[in-house]
């Protein structure tokens, strides 16, 4: 189970051909990448800048894999989330999960990917034609949440304090 906050991009391949290759036991690996979009809320984005509290967020998600452990049969999680300036078309997280069997991996990452947007302090800015906003929480990501049944904290959301 690994976790890595930087500001380097990660390969999709071979980040999954590391989580993988000690377990013989793997039968299905499910992962999700995030993107940065050119377009937020109806407005052009330029460029997002993603801040951290480090230490804290590192913690947070491991929090969140062992959540993920006690709930899931997982073999193995990769979490890699970017910080920094970022331009559309840039890669930002990924989640990959390996278990035995396919359904697993598949709601043990939805799982991860919800609780990270909810759950994770992580703080975006938007540069947007009109300036720089700081991009809220969308009620869609706290439903989703929701229906893990665990408290959504909100804790990606606004302006670091």
């Amino acid at each position: 189970m690994t976790v890595s906050i930087r500001t380097a991009d990660f390969d999709l391949s071979a980040e999954v051909a590391a989580l993988r290759a000690a377990d013989p036991g793997v039968g299905a690996v499910a992962s999700f990448v995030g993107c940065v979009r050119d377009r937020n809320d109806g407005a052009g984005v330029s460029a997002m800048e993603l801040e951290h509290y480090p230490g804290m967020t590192e913690k947070s998600i491991e929090a969140m894999i062992a959540a993920a452990r006690e709930r899931f049969d997982i073999r193995g999680v990769r979490v890699i989330h970017r910080v920094g300036l970022l331009q559309p078309k840039d890669q930002i997280v990924l989640v990959a999960v390996t278990s035995a069997h396919r359904g697993t991996a598949f709601q043990a990452c939805e799982f991860l990917m919800d609780y990270l947007k909810t759950q994770a302090p992580f703080w975006k800015k938007e540069t947007t034609p009109d300036g720089a906003r700081w991009v809220d929480a969308r009620v869609s990501d706290d439903t989703a949440m929701a229906r893990w049944e665990l408290p959504s904290a909100g804790a990606g959301t606004g302006r670091p304090g």
